[in-house]
């Protein structure tokens, strides 16, 4: 089952699952966050209980995707994140561009990559996360930010997975550069996680694995980075990662981790405010955002 959040024509926020091209809206949850409580309440799957809520007619997905401006119903981030953590150095190449980049000392991120404990770091709540057609951002104090293509896992409580979406960890490389200590402040910031464009349940993705991403950043109308990777590349089971992450620390059900990056975008395409920034999933479709710089004293889209 696909799921998705959406605004609706009012400006309200509607939540619904796809049949095809045609969004069958949820009568009782406003948002998806509903629907993944309510799921570890019963002990039910989230395909379960989405399967058994009430809907009715709905927009297009299409309608959703062109729409923008008051008046038109446009896709929003799934669900109102509780809480998202990054996983990080999960691919071979990732590790190497990251020691080859950093002025720290020789070989740390390589140990990582590794080591039996993986990097995981916090990267905010709804306050800092947008969804399709929203603005990833640049820090007023950043030179070089690039995105970060991600397969993103949608957990219970407990660290059960109940689905996948797409995310974009959007990160100011020159800060975390120029030392590693600054990791938090490169990571977090209005505008560092993008999601969507839908989460697919768990039961219609079995081997999440098995797939690729693919990204591309336009500017100007024209692809000036474009790379893929095979999802199979990732060294740690997810598994692995749910189970650091929730090694004596409590998560709200919903909350998102995403699984690392696999596609490098190196300094001559760091992103600039106006590009495109396009991620996609052959099953889950395309998380599209444009880029804004932010202003010094920016902290959210006003």
């Amino acid at each position: 089952m696909k799921l998705l959040g959406y605004v609706d024509v009012e400006g309200n926020r509607r939540c619904g699952r796809l049949a095809g091209d045609q969004v069958e809206t949820f009568t009782d949850h406003a948002d998806l966050i509903e629907l993944v409580n309510a799921a570890e309440e019963t002990g039910r799957s989230l395909a379960e209980v989405g399967a058994a809520s009430g809907v009715e007619a709905g927009p297009s997905l299409e309608q959703l995707r062109t729409g923008s401006g008051s008046g038109r119903p446009r896709l929003a981030v799934p669900l109102r994140i509780p809480e998202a953590w990054g996983a990080g150095v999960t691919y071979r190449k990732s590790a190497e561009f990251r020691d080859e980049d950093m002025s720290a000392p020789t070989g740390i991120y390589d140990q990582v990559y590794l080591a039996e404990r993986p990097e995981l770091f916090y990267k905010g709540d709804h306050r800092h996360a947008v969804g399709p057609g929203e603005a990833v951002t640049i820090r007023s104090d950043s030179e070089f930010t690039a995105p970060e293509p991600e397969l993103a896992l949608v957990l219970a409580s407990d660290g059960q997975i109940f689905g996948y979406t797409l995310c974009n960890d959007n990160s100011a490389w020159d800060i975390e550069r120029a030392n590693p200590l600054y990791l938090p402040q490169s990571k977090v910031f209005y505008g560092c996680i993008a999601i969507g464009p839908v989460i697919v349940t768990a039961d219609e993705l079995p081997d999440p694995r098995a797939g690729e991403l693919s990204a591309r950043i336009i500017r100007d109308g024209a692809a000036i980075f474009s790379g893929r990777v095979d999802l199979g590349l990732i060294r740690r089971h997810f598994s692995d990662l749910v189970g650091h992450l929730t090694r004596n620390n409590p998560i709200h059900s919903g909350t998102i981790l995403t699984t690392g990056t696999g596609i490098i975008v190196e300094e001559d395409c760091a992103v600039r405010d106006g590009d495109i920034v396009e991620i996609s999933h052959q099953v889950i479709g395309t998380l599209s955002n444009p880029v804004l710089k932010l202003d010094p004293g920016q902290r959210g889209p006003g």
